[in-house]
């Protein structure tokens, strides 16, 4: 008689799937991201606020001022938008968590944290350490 040993390996805990989504959980996180950015930027182009102008030329700079601040919010959140469709577009595609530089797996914990990543922490690192140093 024989007896078979099976050798225990260490398993590595998957997220949960979901109607064939192995992250449920960040879908629905970036769906939520996703529909708030859209729904300001609605509020934004349904209620403008024209640059009024002020007889104190101090009320009409910092008017200006908050202007051009107001834009800089709605181009970062533009371009956040573009890196949750993205990201969107990877999990339909089953692409999603997996590092666009070594092609490993982005561990849950920052994909949790950071959704729309692209890159592991190494190689995000290495991208950084590359960007520092002088050319």
């Amino acid at each position: 008689m024989k007896t078979s040993a099976k050798k225990s390996t260490p398993t590595r805990k998957k997220p949960a799937k979901a109607n064939g989504v192995k992250y449920p959980d960040i879908q629905k996180d970036l769906e939520g991201q996703r529909a708030a950015i859209l729904a300001e930027a609605g509020v934004v182009l349904t209620n403008p606020t024209g640059l009024e102008v002020f007889p104190d030329v101090s009320d009409q700079a910092s008017a200006e001022a908050d202007q051009h601040f107001s834009f800089r919010i709605r181009e970062r959140e533009r371009k956040l938008l573009k890196k949750i469709d993205e990201a969107l577009g990877r999990l339909a595609t089953h692409t999603y968590g997996i590092c666009e530089g070594c092609q490993g797996d982005i561990p849950y914990k920052r994909l949790k944290a950071r959704p729309v990543t692209t890159l592991c922490i190494e190689c995000k690192t290495s991208q950084e350490e590359a960007e520092k140093s002088p050319r």
